[in-house]
C-alpha cells in the first residue's frame, strides 16, 4: 500500500470533481463510494481512497492505494495530484506533457 499527499488551493468539492473526471478516464477506476470529505475508486488497476480536508486557505489531499509505488495506478495518481494548483493563481489541470495536456 502506498500513500501520497498534496496541498492545494482548491476547495475539497473541486478536488473531488476533478478526481471524478480524471480517474475513470486515465486509470479506468470507478467511484465505489463517496462523501464530502473523500471518495473510494476501484477498478482493474486496484483501489485508491482519496481524502480531502480544508485547513485554512488550503485543502490537504491524501491518496492511499492498494498497490506498490511502482504500479501504473500509483504513477497516474501522482500525476493527478500534480494537476492540483498549489497556490491561488496557479494553473489548474494538466500542463503540457501531462495527461490530457
Amino acid at each position: 500500500m502506498a500513500g501520497y499527499q498534496r496541498k492545494t488551493a482548491l476547495a475539497p468539492g473541486r478536488v473531488l470533481k476533478m478526481a471524478e473526471t480524471h480517474l475513470p478516464a486515465y486509470i479506468g477506476l470507478g467511484r465505489a463510494r463517496g462523501s464530502a470529505h473523500g471518495a473510494t475508486y476501484t477498478g482493474k488497476e486496484g483501489t485508491v481512497v482519496l481524502s480531502v480536508h480544508r485547513h485554512g486557505p488550503y485543502t490537504d489531499v491524501t491518496a492511499e492505494t492498494d498497490q506498490l509505488r511502482t504500479s501504473r495506478m500509483d504513477y497516474e495518481i501522482q500525476r493527478f495530484l500534480q494537476t492540483l494548483p498549489y497556490e491561488y493563481g496557479d494553473a489548474e489541470g494538466p500542463r503540457p506533457g501531462d495527461f490530457g495536456g
